[in-house]
């Protein structure tokens, strides 16, 4: 009956375990969206794998081409998220995740306002900072301006949907499946089909 995707906004702090949740959900049917950054590759990552990493002018040129359908800098790196794979996903009948910062959700939300809007949070601000100490790819500066944007972050709730809790993996990815499959039986999503029904 539904031919087209859903696009699913997963926002959070750093270390709420955003990139976890989205490993578990995308071996099942769910499409990573794959965003494109000017930071530098972390070890194991893979370009046009886990991120389209750019250079500083790349992206720019990306910028004025209007080619991203948001994007932020953040930390002194632009993030953002290509548009042409979005659509494609969708129309292809995939659920597709977008997994972005809060300012760049924000701006998705104004183009794509029936997207379903998730935030994730930590169960505490000690398991957060534990979390990104324990990641052991920042420096201690860097880990104290993301504790101190992820309580900007935190403000933002309001904004989303849905918030999942992120205390422990299994429960977090199973409320997230059980949000999509709800949000696929809401009756206006069943518009078309009960028209057709009623032909006679």
């Amino acid at each position: 009956m539904q031919s087209e995707g859903l696009k699913i906004i997963l926002s959070g702090p750093s270390g709420s375990g955003k990139g976890t949740i989205v490993k578990e959900l995308i071996k099942e049917d769910f499409r990573l969206s794959i965003s494109a950054t000017t930071r530098k590759p972390r070890i194991g990552e893979e370009n046009e794998v886990h991120y389209f990493f750019k250079t500083v002018e790349e992206f720019e040129e990306m910028i004025e081409k209007d080619e991203l359908l948001e994007y932020a800098n953040f930390c002194n790196n632009y993030y953002g998220t290509p548009k042409s794979f979005i659509d494609k996903s969708v129309e292809e009948g995939k659920d597709v995740i977008l997994e972005i910062e809060v300012q760049g959700a924000m701006q998705v939300k104004s183009v794509y306002p029936d997207a379903i809007f998730v935030f994730i949070m930590p169960p505490n601000f000690e398991e957060l900072k534990s979390r990104l100490i324990g990641r052991a790819t920042e420096t201690d500066d860097v880990i104290e301006v993301r504790l101190k944007r992820a309580e900007d972050e935190l403000q933002m709730y309001r904004e989303y949907d849905y918030i999942v809790i992120n205390d422990r993996l299994e429960d977090a990815v199973d409320h997230i499946k059980q949000i999509v499959q709800a949000e696929k039986l809401k009756s206006y999503r069943y518009k078309s089909y009960i028209e057709n029904m009623l032909k006679k």
